[in-house]
């Protein structure tokens, strides 16, 4: 399975929850400051790692990622 999250920037404190308990590390802060004034967390996951496990989304205490899964097409690395 390949995942793949929406972060809302405008739900979203930069709190950092998702970052730690992300296992593949595929988020992070962004440089970017929201509308609100905060350093959101951002997808990136050049290498297609993320699982799709939804560990972000769990402890977001904002509820402001979605997480999204899709099966590998034939022939795709991991």
């Amino acid at each position: 399975m390949m995942g793949k999250i929406v972060i809302d920037e405008e739900y979203c404190k930069g709190c950092g929850l998702c970052i730690s308990f992300c296992p593949q590390k595929a988020i992070r802060v962004s440089n970017s400051v929201s509308k609100n004034g905060y350093h959101p967390a951002e997808f990136l996951d050049p290498g297609g790692e993320c699982t799709g496990c939804a560990l972000c989304a769990l402890m977001c205490p904002d509820a402001a990622i979605t997480v999204s899964r899709a099966k590998k097409a034939v022939g795709e690395k991991k």
